[in-house]
């Protein structure tokens, strides 16, 4: 992975979230950028070298990679969450879902719940929200390696994700995610991509109190 992308904010800045998020608008992206921005994440990106764990065996890689997945699945809140770090940040996130050899696990929220994340903050878009904030929390989304649901959710106890925020989060038999500011249920599982497997959760996950 590169150290771009490994150089993040500190997560202090989440605090914001909570304490008042000055909110404002982005009137650098207007709709036709941002559908065209989308539409590189369509295009072959050099592929990264990352340590990941071995594929499971019943979950292969699929022909699609998370990017797409991610476009053509009706995750779009996920996808303006995307945009809006690379954008902002260059971050790098693109080359991290769309490359064909890294494998990542991601559990990715609904545009609902991105609209309740709005909701609680005051603001209509994810443009309005500070883009460290959104890195910060998306990598908190997202594990080295692709693991498949059985080697998530505990069959008794708690299970400890590593994220590559470098905070983790622990996941409970009834598949329901502890994290660090807030709670969230794995309602589907195990969608393969080509780089990685894709869980779907209800809530936005935050990494601080």
């Amino acid at each position: 992975m590169k150290t771009k992308f490994l150089n993040l904010a500190p997560i202090f800045l989440l605090t914001a979230l909570f304490v008042g998020l000055a909110s404002c608008s982005n009137d650098s992206l207007e709709n036709e950028d941002l559908k065209a921005y989308k539409a590189t994440l369509y295009e072959v990106i050099e592929a990264q070298k990352t340590d990941v764990s071995k594929s499971d065996k019943n979950n292969a890689p699929g022909d699609d990679s998370i990017a797409i997945i991610a476009i053509n699945g009706g995750f779009d809140e996920l996808v303006n969450a995307l945009t809006h770090v690379d954008t902002e940040l260059n971050a790098g996130l693109v080359d991290l879902f769309l490359n064909g050899t890294d494998q990542y696990t991601v559990f990715a929220p609904t545009d609902d719940a991105f609209m309740a994340l709005y909701s609680a903050l005051g603001v209509s878009s994810i443009f309005e929200v500070d883009p460290e904030l959104v890195l910060n929390v998306l990598v908190y989304h997202v594990t080295n390696g692709r693991r498949a649901a059985k080697s998530v959710v505990p069959k008794k106890n708690l299970k400890n994700i590593q994220t590559l925020l470098g905070v983790p989060f622990q996941v409970n038999s009834d598949a329901q995610i502890i994290a660090v500011g807030n709670t969230s249920n794995i309602i589907a599982t195990d969608i393969t991509a080509s780089n990685g497997i894709i869980h779907v959760i209800d809530q936005v996950l935050l990494p601080i109190n």
